[in-house]
């Protein structure tokens, strides 16, 4: 019996980071054989058939330009809630998130990042873009970086995703730990991140990140240095509304200047789910 397709969700406001952000997820699914839908939040109930009718043509339109067929849902309700609630319903089958944003402009920098909050408050993972994809056909290298938390371990299971179907080398990137204690764990999430990588036939590099203060944009410039096409981060575990207003080291990498693509992944409560996938 054929497996159903995944679905990979694309947050869609008629805007041209969003167009971005379904170019991607086209690129993507045309690899990993899943389909791809638009996904609009509205609030406003008077509009939704307004809405429904130009998301119809936006789905005709874009289906034919893109040679790629494209779904579309509506919800009513808010961003935050909706995603997360239609991404969790079993039937839905989404398999992870496509977000087009324009970085941390103008409120966003005092008010915390609409797209973190969205990004941390669903169960899937969300690859949050800012330009088109490039001409090549798939990310070719990505930056796994690796510090002593535990919730490193959480993102392998996308990790080996992506170098299975893509195709992709994974850069394990340490953080320059001085700290005996903290530095041991370090090196037990690389070697974990190693052993499964090994087991899935992955190919990978080892780095390490130069003694700086700032582990975020020490990421950010080796990225760049290897023209890498995809940060693999773990979101913050218990997020605060400090978090936003300050800015959770997510919202810069996410709205980084060198406009490269992330992937973030929620930690979640249980790890033995991505054991058994990263066995399999």
């Amino acid at each position: 019996m054929a497996q159903e397709k995944k679905f990979i969700l694309v947050t869609w406001d008629f805007s041209e980071v969003s167009l971005n952000a379904l170019k991607h997820a086209i690129r993507i699914s045309k690899i990993v054989d899943d389909n791809v839908v638009l996904f609009h939040v509205t609030n406003e109930k008077e509009k939704v058939q307004e809405l429904e009718k130009k998301l119809e043509e936006d789905s005709t339109r874009l289906s034919k330009e893109l040679n790629y067929e494209i779904a579309y849902v509506l919800r009513v309700g808010t961003i935050f809630d909706e995603i997360s609630a239609f991404a969790s319903e079993e039937e839905n089958n989404v398999n992870f998130a496509l977000m087009g944003t324009h970085g941390m402009k103008g409120s966003q920098k005092f008010f915390g990042s609409w797209a973190l909050k969205v990004i941390t408050g669903s169960t899937v993972p969300f690859i949050v873009v800012q330009d088109a994809p490039p001409e090549k056909d798939r990310y070719t290298d990505i930056v796994f970086p690796i510090d002593f938390k535990s919730e490193n371990k959480e993102k392998l299971q996308w990790a080996i995703f992506l170098g299975k179907y893509l195709n992709s080398k994974i850069h394990l990137y340490k953080a320059p730990i001085s700290d005996k204690s903290l530095l041991k764990k370090v090196n037990v999430n690389l070697n974990f991140a190693i052993r499964f990588l090994i087991q899935n036939n992955i190919e990978y590099e080892i780095h390490t990140a130069a003694k700086s203060k700032n582990f975020t944009k020490e990421i950010l410039s080796f990225t760049k240095s290897i023209d890498a096409d995809l940060i693999l981060i773990t979101t913050t575990k218990h997020i605060t509304l400090l978090d936003y207003v300050f800015g959770a080291h997510e919202q810069y990498l996410m709205a980084n200047d060198e406009k490269i693509p992330v992937m973030c992944v929620n930690p979640k409560s249980n790890f033995a789910k991505v054991a058994q996938f990263m066995y399999g």
